[in-house]
């Protein structure tokens, strides 16, 4: 018997494994968390392709555990297959840290190395899933019932911890801390790779004090072979053979009533289980399509405190501590007392009700978000914005008949930009500038390319106006941040420091490179001239997802800098996103762990693994429909959004049908009705063996002729 901890019935081995439990869980949350940004900034890979490889990783930490509990079961047993497990789970986290590197390699070897280490992960947390929280049930003594429930309560406030506290700091490393000029990946995937390492040594180090049970067989390799046996039993049959009840019975030549019937009562669940794919397409969203929703809001609380597009995530975890003992002690007591019977099933329909209104909620404030982002133009069109240095009102007109939104007054931020119709994938277009009041005209000429944005800058020179063309960058950043760019108008060149962000600006009308600045008020920005001269410009607030040109002129013997916002700001808070976290998650307290209890009640305890790991599928196959819409649809997000909402309710209704005519059945009868039946069995094949033994017939160890 194991050591028992301060004299209670707790055994001290289960302190190793809640600690390996959490560290774990912070490691795969933390770097998870800022995937979906990695793909995107660090990859440069679309919207789409980043949400489809997200969820393909997702899903296929929900496929491996099958093999994970395959390989303990009939191989190596819990212990060992946890250890070799996480062994590669750490190799894959320093391979993914690795090509989060610049300076390793080209981008190439970066994207090699990630899908490799994500892969490694994929394999070592899913391999591990199914074996660490029995491992953990093993320690206990079979009278310690009280003991081990509460337990696996800590088990899963431990998993709750480590994913609360990783979705606050690694997004953090990634964006407070620069390496190598930029976000720092490398330090985001490092420290939860740092956190495996960690419970590996802690599993370790207590394995002294396990009570470590041997692999009893795999009970879902045995389900399989007697469905198969089933199958081709029936497929091999005559006409002439006797009618069954079930095609299950067509085993029974091999396999016992027991196990037959176990079986049955099994698939009778996972029936019920086809529909549940949906919801968890819905649910995973959070770290992919939510994330890149939450980069075009404002994300700032007050002037001093910010949080980061990926941080959201923890509202989750946190909302789920809250919601379980609310949902328990109060909103499932008082639905109670109004007479309505709550049933598992129940449950579990009003929980996807709950996350398609959730995607509700998620289309209205896309809808409102969109709002602020500027399209790309479609084919043979171009985007325009005119700028106003003349010393006077201008009128703007392109050839072809295409007048711009006339007047527009000097150093006026243009509204919006204009579609530009070229009538070809490239054109060189005619503009004529005039000075209001006046019929005399200046033209300048500029090729234009499609699907580009551009900005006319029109400034004075003798001996009349100057047109210049600059290309404009109008995608927001995918960590929200603001773009910022100087237009020099001054004789000498300038290098001007926004934060860590410096920009050089060569003179006499030039425009600066595009470069992205963290969020804040900039009221003193250093501005340093090529003659030496030093001097501080007021930028003022630089907001969230905004893209700014700063217009540099001289002002009675000082340099200021003039503020053009070529892109909105996000007006949106990101406080408009708790209700869709808060009606997700309310959704997940009445759908999964709900799910979870009906499927351990509904099933004899020899095949508890088996519907785990069919639960387990339908996250999978969840992330799979992810990927697939992401991939192929092509649809407007809120669309999307909405279709994914539309596409729960309908399977919602589908799988209240079928609650409708499952029946609730005790798996402890099922025992009792076939307790008396073992016994005879035995007696039987005890029979059958001494027969067979007597007629001179091998035998196998099941009593069956090896020679059949």
């Amino acid at each position: 018997m194991g050591k028992k901890l301060c004299g209670t019935n707790y055994p001290t081995s289960i302190c190793f494994i809640v600690v390996n439990e959490f560290c774990e869980r912070f490691s795969y949350y933390g770097m998870k968390a800022v995937l979906t940004l990695y793909f995107l900034s660090y990859l440069k890979w679309d919207k789409n392709l980043s949400t489809a490889i997200y969820h393909a990783f997702s899903g296929l930490c929900y496929f491996t555990p099958i093999l994970g509990a395959v390989i303990a079961d009939s191989w190596l047993g819990k212990f060992k297959t946890i250890i070799y497990l996480s062994i590669v789970y750490v190799i894959g986290h320093v391979v993914k840290s690795v090509g989060a590197i610049p300076t390793v390699g080209n981008a190439d070897l970066h994207i090699g190395l990630s899908m490799f280490g994500l892969i490694l992960i994929a394999l070592g947390t899913g391999g591990i899933k199914p074996c660490v929280a029995a491992f953990g049930g093993d320690q206990f003594e079979e009278e310690h019932i009280k003991e081990r429930q509460k337990f696996f309560s800590i088990f899963y406030m431990s998993i709750n911890a480590g994913s609360v506290l990783s979705t606050l700091i690694t997004p953090i490393l990634r964006g407070d801390v620069k390496c190598f000029g930029d976000d720092c990946y490398a330090l985001a995937f490092g420290v939860p790779a740092a956190l495996m390492v960690v419970a590996l040594a802690v599993f370790i180090f207590g394995s002294g004090m396990y009570k470590k049970t041997p692999p009893q067989g795999n009970v879902l390799g045995e389900v399989c072979k007697c469905i198969g046996f089933a199958i081709k039993n029936r497929w091999n049959s005559s006409k002439d053979d006797l009618k069954r009840k079930h095609w299950l019975d067509w085993a029974e030549d091999k396999y016992s009533k027991r196990l037959i019937q176990e079986i049955k009562m099994v698939l009778r669940v996972l029936v019920l289980y086809i529909p549940l794919p949906m919801f968890w397409a819905l649910f995973d969203q959070q770290g992919s399509r939510w994330t890149l929703q939450a980069t075009r809001m404002n994300m700032a609380f007050g002037e001093s405190f910010t949080i980061k597009p990926d941080q959201m995530q923890m509202l989750n975890a946190l909302l789920i501590l809250v919601f379980v003992p609310i949902f328990d002690l109060i909103v499932y007591p008082l639905v109670g007392l109004c007479r309505i019977k709550i049933t598992p099933l129940r449950k579990m329909a009003t929980g996807m009700i709950f996350a398609a209104l959730a995607f509700g909620a998620a289309t209205l404030v896309e809808i409102n978000v969109v709002k602020t982002v500027v399209e790309p133009a479609p084919a043979e069109q171009s985007l325009l914005q005119v700028f106003n240095l003349a010393n006077g009102t201008v009128n703007v007109e392109v050839a072809g008949g295409n007048p711009f939104q006339n007047p527009i007054e000097e150093l006026q931020d243009p509204s919006a930009y204009q579609p530009l119709p070229l009538g070809a994938p490239n054109q060189e277009l005619s503009i004529d500038v005039t000075f209001t009041g006046t019929s005399y005209s200046y033209s300048c000429r500029h090729e234009f390319e499609e699907r580009k944005a551009y900005s006319l800058i029109v400034h004075q020179k003798a001996p009349g106006i100057e047109c210049k063309l600059v290309e404009d960058y109008i995608t927001k950043n995918e960590d929200g941040n603001p773009n910022v760019r100087f237009f020099n108008t001054l004789p000498e060149a300038v290098n001007i420091t926004v934060g860590e962000a410096e920009f050089h600006v060569h003179p006499d009308y030039s425009m600066s490179a595009n470069g992205a600045v963290n969020r804040g008020s900039y009221p003193a920005v250093l501005c340093s001239h090529q003659s030496k001269k030093t001097e501080n410009l007021n930028l003022g607030l630089l907001d969230f997802g905004a893209s700014y040109t700063f217009i540099l002129r001289e002002e009675d013997g000082k340099t200021v800098a003039e503020k053009m916002e070529d892109v909105k700001a996000n007006n949106v808070h990101i406080a408009w996103q708790i209700p869709q976290y808060a009606l997700i998650t309310a959704g997940e307290v009445m759908f999964s762990i709900t799910g979870l209890e009906f499927s351990y009640s509904q099933a004899p305890n020899n095949m508890k693994s088996v519907l785990q790991a069919g639960w387990l599928l339908t996250v999978a196959f969840g992330n799979v429909i992810v990927l697939i819409v992401a991939e192929g649809a092509g649809l407007e997000q809120w669309k999307e959004f909405l279709l994914f909402g539309g596409l729960l309710l309908g399977v919602c209704i589908i799988f209240s049908f079928m609650a409708y005519f499952y029946t609730y059945v005790d798996p402890e009868q099922l025992s009792k009705m076939y307790a008396g039946d073992s016994g005879k069995e035995e007696e039987e094949d005890d029979t059958k063996k001494k027969k067979e033994k007597h007629d001179g017939i091998p035998l196998n160890e099941k009593g069956r002729s090896t020679k059949l």
